[in-house]
């Protein structure tokens, strides 16, 4: 898939009131958008978003985990459109939160695929083969070297934020169940770009219908 240049001028992003709603929603509308990461030296790295999830609490059997993550509750429900790490194998994962203040919801950025300073980008993450640069949610974070300082902040910060890219039709994006799971394994809740070779290898928990966008 080629991908042009990006306008990854800050004027362009996208703004916390876009994550207020729906985080299924929020996740489908993700796909196609770029991430924009403005290094201390003044490079840029920007990506293409090819594979989200939604997470949804309060209909989400899933987040059971949440409880018993210290400072997860508090963060996962804080005000929508903040850069929120979850944690997994003690790796950092990079959610944005989503709906109203004290509602635990997020979208997950899976993967990735360089458009803007991917030379820069295999310097944070070196590897021997080239498409395990940022093609899984713990590969990524490294790759645009996000750190925890961008934890809680809004995600059209001066330095790290989304904006719009090229729109991508429903008949290129596949609707899977989310990765890794077993409770809430079977809800088809995971966006990705058909056949794109930057989607990660991760596997389905469970098999779905394309039928996510209208959930109850």
């Amino acid at each position: 898939m080629l991908l042009d240049a990006p306008d990854t001028s800050h004027t362009q992003a996208l703004t916390p009131d876009f994550f207020a709603g729906d985080p299924v929603k929020v996740a489908r509308e993700l796909i196609g958008a770029v991430l924009v990461h403005v290094l201390p030296d003044g490079a840029v790295i920007a990506a293409c978003i090819v594979e989200t999830e939604g997470y949804d609490c309060p209909r989400d059997p899933s987040c059971h985990v949440i409880a018993r993550l210290p400072g997860a509750a508090a963060a996962m429900g804080g005000e929508p459109g903040r850069v929120y790490f979850h944690y997994a194998y003690k790796q950092a994962l990079l959610n944005v939160t989503c709906r109203p203040v004290g509602v635990q919801a997020s979208i997950l950025i899976r993967a990735v695929q360089p458009m803007l300073g991917e030379e820069r980008m295999r310097e944070l993450r070196p590897v021997k083969r080239p498409i395990d640069l940022s093609n899984g949610p713990a590969k990524l974070v490294t790759a645009l070297g996000l750190t925890e300082e961008l934890k809680g902040q809004p995600i059209n910060g001066p330095a790290f934020y989304i904006v719009p890219g090229e729109a991508v039709p429903d008949s290129e994006v596949e609707i899977t169940a989310r990765v890794g799971l077993r409770q809430g394994a079977a809800l088809p809740w995971r966006f990705l770009i058909r056949d794109n070779p930057w989607v990660s290898p991760g596997k389905p928990s469970a098999a779905t219908t394309e039928t996510g966008l209208n959930q109850p």
